[in-house]
């Protein structure tokens, strides 16, 4: 652990405003639970290939490229 790192941290942090100093621990959280994650190697996935009905991947496709690069300004 560099101790350097967290000291300069916890100079900032000292002088944040509390929602800030809140931001901050809810993104180490973040980070933190990020390098918990782990995925499966694709050779595990193989077995997956081709079983969505060809139907289906275009109703897939055709949904996407509808949808890409809109924004509904009412959505949040």
């Amino acid at each position: 652990m560099n101790s350097s790192i967290i000291d300069e941290v916890y100079e900032r942090l000292k002088v944040m405003p509390p929602n800030l100093q809140q931001q901050v621990l809810e993104f180490t959280q973040n980070l933190a639970d990020s390098t918990k994650k782990q995925g499966v190697p694709g050779s595990q996935l193989l077995r997956f290939a081709g079983t969505i009905p060809l139907d289906d991947l275009k109703v897939m496709s055709e949904a996407v490229n509808q949808d890409c690069e809109q924004v509904d300004i009412n959505e949040w």
